[in-house]
């Protein structure tokens, strides 16, 4: 027999996509503390996309794809008057949460926002509660979006802890596409063949490059990447449901699973040799972890890694702003993820790359006190030539402290400290801020702004009296888990 022959023994599904299956199937959440979490990931989340439709750059992309299309029992997007099929509801779902850079974040060798599964989960789960009413049968509750969320959340976190994509190129949104696949498929009924099949399809799929994310090429699609892939985990899941074969070993098959073809050739970094092989690392169980320690953007719509650089900022706003023009040099010490993902010299094309630039993200603050969405449209760029002023006099420092933190499972910091030297000699103090606001370390502190921060983006698409009794709900994590979810969603409908 020939060596070039392929051995056609169909293999067992690979082991990761079983554990994934086998989490989403059987694990039953006990975590208040997780629970109560999810209720204000989705206040915030759901907060998030509201605000974005303030923005054409968004809504533009909102909408049925053939104009006038009438879906039965069709998914709403919030604050808008749509109702889409379950797919393309995901995708503006996941469009509008992730649009202002503004939701919940995960930092770890892979980063993200696990809060995008949101818009798969939401679709999925309003038009099922609908067709459920329709035929008689009890609706989907609250209380079932939030356990989809808390697993969603887990899926791509723990799946990120040891695992960078980033490294070999790969953009995070893969682990909303294979975390959405997996809760909307479970929603959908699937049994366990159907999830593995489900799952198999999320990882054979074509992968998002993180080019759209770095200069020189940094633009809009960052924006509605997530959305994008949370909806293709409902199509994913709505293929299997239908009877479509999986792909068992579409991880570890050699020269065609996904190790081989995407995860093994990697940059100097890791200084591997181009023929070392790689395979996904998991050493923590999947459970509750992710959602219990996520990280709220409470204050700034910022990429994350800059959070702590924009308060310190903020901090030093008072003793810089009538000096700006005597600045020597502005040192922002910081973390090797920020330096690899944020730093940026020279032009900054459009109000994506400005969200991810930590020179521009700290320049703002310093200069007017605040950092909010609008200050990275082109216009107010174009008039506050300040900005680029102060970014050009910032030189960025790596402490290595930072960089060990930001990793370490106990503390997972994202420091960033910031100090002014002036032309005279002077200097301001040195602020170091370590924790965010949004962290799990600061919750007690986080939690009041988190909702004052929602009956904000509330207040910018509905009147006073259905945004209170929304916020009411929302607060009361008994009556929300009970809510049925399309008698939710209806009060988020214009």
């Amino acid at each position: 027999m020939s060596a070039n022959v392929e051995t056609n023994n169909r293999p067992d599904y690979d082991k990761v996509l079983q554990d994934i299956a086998d989490y989403v199937l059987g694990y039953t959440i006990e975590s208040k503390e997780a629970l109560n979490t999810a209720r204000n990931c989705l206040m915030d989340t759901l907060g998030c996309g509201l605000l974005a439709l303030r923005f054409p750059e968004c809504t533009k992309h909102l909408g049925p794809i053939v104009e006038g299309t009438v879906v039965p029992f069709g998914a709403r997007v919030p604050g808008t008057s749509y109702r889409l099929d379950p797919v393309k509801a995901a995708w503006d779902i996941g469009c509008i949460i992730r649009w202002l850079d503004y939701n919940d974040t995960w930092l770890a060798a892979e980063w993200g926002h696990p809060s995008d599964n949101l818009g798969g989960i939401l679709a999925v789960a309003d038009h099922l509660s609908q067709k459920r009413v329709a035929n008689g049968d009890a609706p989907l509750t609250m209380g079932t979006v939030l356990e989809a969320m808390i697993m969603a959340h887990e899926i791509q976190g723990v799946m990120a802890l040891e695992n960078s994509f980033n490294r070999v190129g790969l953009d995070h949104v893969l682990l909303v596409k294979v975390a959405s696949t997996a809760v909307t498929a479970k929603m959908m009924g699937a049994n366990r063949e159907q999830l593995l099949a489900a799952l198999s399809h999320a990882f054979v799929d074509g992968q998002a490059l993180r080019t759209y994310r770095h200069a020189p090429n940094a633009g809009s699609r960052k924006s509605w990447a997530a959305g994008d892939a949370s909806s293709r985990g409902v199509r994913l899941a709505d293929i299997a449901m239908r009877g479509e074969m999986g792909i068992p070993g579409v991880l570890s098959a050699p020269q065609w699973g996904f190790y081989d073809v995407l995860f093994s050739h990697t940059n100097n970094d890791l200084a591997l040799k181009p023929d070392d092989k790689r395979a996904f690392s998991l050493s923590q169980a999947y459970g509750t972890y992710v959602m219990e320690n996520v990280l709220f953007k409470i204050s700034f719509p910022a990429e994350f890694h800059a959070q702590t650089a924009c308060e310190a900022a903020v901090t030093l706003h008072p003793q810089v702003r009538s000096r700006l023009s005597e600045i020597d040099k502005i040192v922002i010490t910081t973390h090797e993820s920020a330096i690899r993902i944020i730093s940026k010299q020279g032009k900054l094309a459009n109000a994506a790359d400005r969200d991810h630039c930590i020179q521009y993200m700290t320049a703002v603050p310093l200069a007017f006190g605040n950092l909010v969405a609008e200050q990275y449209e082109d216009d107010f760029h174009a008039s506050h030539p300040i900005i680029d002023q102060l970014r050009d006099k910032m030189v960025i420092v790596e402490d290595p402290r930072y960089t060990q933190e930001y990793l370490e499972a106990d503390k997972r910091s994202i420091a960033n400290a910031i100090q002014v030297f002036f032309k005279d000699g002077s200097a301001t103090e040195k602020v170091v801020v370590e924790y965010p606001i949004g962290h799990r370390r600061r919750r007690v502190e986080g939690i009041p702004l988190l909702e004052d921060k929602f009956s904000s983006n509330l207040a910018t698409r509905f009147t006073a009296q259905r945004s209170a009794e929304i916020f009411a709900l929302c607060k009361n994590q008994e009556l929300l888990e009970a809510m049925p979810v399309h008698r939710f969603v209806d009060m988020f409908v214009i």
